[in-house]
């Protein structure tokens, strides 16, 4: 109850300071008079920005593995899937939006038949859900702007990192070194030299 002084002087200063100082703005600036060459325009990267259609057109060019398991939660089977043995040097984008993901640099043979990575590209959010299905509590990963499923996160990585990103093939889409800049990726490129 005592507060209540205090709630009451602070509102009657608020509003004072507001007739007094209120008609005044600090961002008063004219852009018409504004030199615009000076403002850099930075692009903002295609797989962040796919209108509904773009991402509908994608959908529908997915094959039905591809379909079952990026959009439905599924799993491929181990062993019989594109990259779960490849060597090849690249980079893994999203099925769906094309957004990177995984670097081979950091793929490693898990023994478990999924394409396993220790860890996805620098700066890359992968979106972390908690999976109680099939009786067991495990995390669940996602692409952020295709909103794929992946596969899941274990904390059994060999590496320093610890983890095993555990990824379906099925959601994923190679870009090999020699065309990352042809199709879209140049700023990737800098991650193999």
């Amino acid at each position: 109850m005592r507060l209540y002084p205090v709630y009451l002087a602070l509102l009657v200063l608020f509003i004072v300071l507001q007739l007094i100082y209120g008609n005044r703005s600090f961002a008063d600036i004219n852009l018409e008079e504004y030199d615009m060459s000076k403002v850099e325009v930075m692009d903002t990267p295609f797989w962040c920005s796919a209108t509904p259609e773009e991402r509908q057109e994608a959908i529908n060019n997915l094959t039905e593995e591809q379909r079952i398991v990026a959009l439905e939660n599924g799993t491929e089977r181990p062993f019989f899937n594109e990259y779960w043995n490849s060597k090849d040097v690249g980079i893994y984008v999203d099925v769906i939006s094309g957004e990177p993901l995984f670097s081979s640099l950091d793929k490693f043979d898990s023994g478990t038949g999924w394409p396993s990575f220790d860890k996805p590209i620098n700066g890359i959010e992968i979106v972390e859900v908690v999976d109680k299905s099939h009786g067991m509590v495990r995390t669940e990963v996602r692409s952020q702007y295709g909103d794929a499923h992946l596969g899941h996160l274990f904390d059994d990585g060999p590496t320093e990192t610890g983890l095993r990103y555990c990824i379906n093939s099925a959601s994923l889409r190679f870009v090999p070194l020699e065309k990352l800049s042809e199709e879209g990726y140049e700023d990737f490129v800098e991650l193999f030299n």
